[in-house]
């Protein structure tokens, strides 16, 4: 018998949120248990005589019990049936799913979900729950992420979607998405903080032993991952040599030499394969280096500099603005480990050089 987990529920109260979870099974367990814990536990460490929220788990099934992808199923409170005769307001609702439902998404649980994102004051999905909101049209024109070896399915899949693979999670509107299944607890604790304030959601993280905001993310070195996905063992070679020489000088001649090839065969092979050049290449994976390296603080842009092969630090500067939008003392003081401000809503889920700051259009 498969073990069946509970999740409380208590009566709302006229100042409590209700957050409901919609599961489509088979989610993925950590997609609903991690975002519930950070709201359980906000509502155990509340002071007050009023829990801030009510927190259910509504199946999108037949019954109660939400089957996940690990085979341990979640008992919920009610099915989606239930809910819709019910129809009680829904403060925030969020989109629990898993990659084996994404070619069956149930249709009366997408049209459900339609509708009741026009009275939500906030509708969220973790990781590929994504595919749930795009697929009701509610993400159409609208910025999103997911996690980031399902963000090209995504895209091809729902042309109309502005998907970014790289932030931890991305507000629009009201629409807020979150990358790969422990992504799912950053966006609870930014909801939290949205709520009762940054300083409570801090303490919801040192409770959980997290990061608030992680100083690195899902997909360390999201680059060199994902060119390993793509890359031919020539290419796989070349990217390692690239990464232990980024403190040096290197030219495209350089490279198709260590890739025993002409320079034109080897740009033809990081198009085809990767989609870029390889001087676009190795820039990408230098600033994300920087990146890593801003995020970790200890050191000087100086000494980042020489490390990752920039000649100066106005050259580093110039690189970073053009590629990222913002220049390196920026990105330190928004997502170096000693940053706290509160503004910040959208996270890095990597180091991967592209525009990781707060968006909210």
């Amino acid at each position: 018998m498969k073990k069946r987990t509970k999740l409380g529920s208590t009566p709302t109260g006229p100042a409590q949120k209700r957050v409901v979870i919609l599961g489509l099974a088979p989610v993925d367990a950590l997609d609903v248990i991690g975002p519930a814990e950070v709201f359980a536990l906000a509502n155990r460490m509340h002071a007050g005589e009023t829990a801030p929220y009510v927190l259910e788990l509504v199946s999108a099934g037949t019954d109660v019990y939400v089957e996940s992808e690990t085979g341990i199923g979640l008992r919920g409170h009610r099915t989606l049936a239930d809910e819709r005769r019910a129809s009680r307001p829904i403060d925030t609702l969020i989109v629990a799913t898993g990659t084996g439902s994404l070619e069956h998404l149930d249709g009366t649980a997408i049209d459900w979900l339609r509708v009741r994102a026009k009275t939500a004051r906030r509708v969220c999905s973790i990781c590929v729950g994504a595919f749930a909101l795009a697929e009701a049209g509610l993400l159409d024109g609208r910025r999103a992420t997911t996690h980031w070896a399902m963000a090209n399915r995504l895209a091809e899949r729902y042309p109309a979607v502005q998907v970014d693979p790289n932030p931890i999670w991305v507000k629009h509107g009201n629409l807020y998405t979150s990358a790969g299944i422990t992504a799912g607890i950053d966006l609870a604790l930014a909801l939290v903080g949205e709520d009762l304030g940054n300083s409570v959601a801090l303490e919801l993280a040192k409770g959980l032993v997290l990061f608030l905001r992680r100083p690195g993310g899902q997909a360390q070195f999201s680059v060199s991952l994902q060119a390993q996905k793509r890359m031919s063992p020539a290419l796989d070679a070349l990217r390692l040599w690239v990464n232990e020489h980024l403190g040096a000088e290197i030219t495209v001649e350089m490279l198709a030499d260590v890739a025993n090839t002409s320079v034109r065969t080897l740009v033809r092979m990081f198009q085809r394969e990767m989609k870029t050049t390889p001087a676009k290449y190795v820039e990408e994976v230098r600033l994300e280096a920087v990146c890593q390296a801003l995020e970790l603080g200890g050191r000087s842009l100086e000494s980042i500099a020489r490390r990752y092969g920039y000649q100066s630090v106005d050259v580093l500067r110039r690189a970073f603005v053009r590629r990222l939008g913002v220049t390196p003392k920026e990105y330190a003081q928004r997502f170096g480990t000693a940053a706290t401000g509160p503004d910040e809503i959208e996270v890095s889920q990597s180091g991967r050089a592209s525009v990781q700051r707060a968006y909210v259009p």
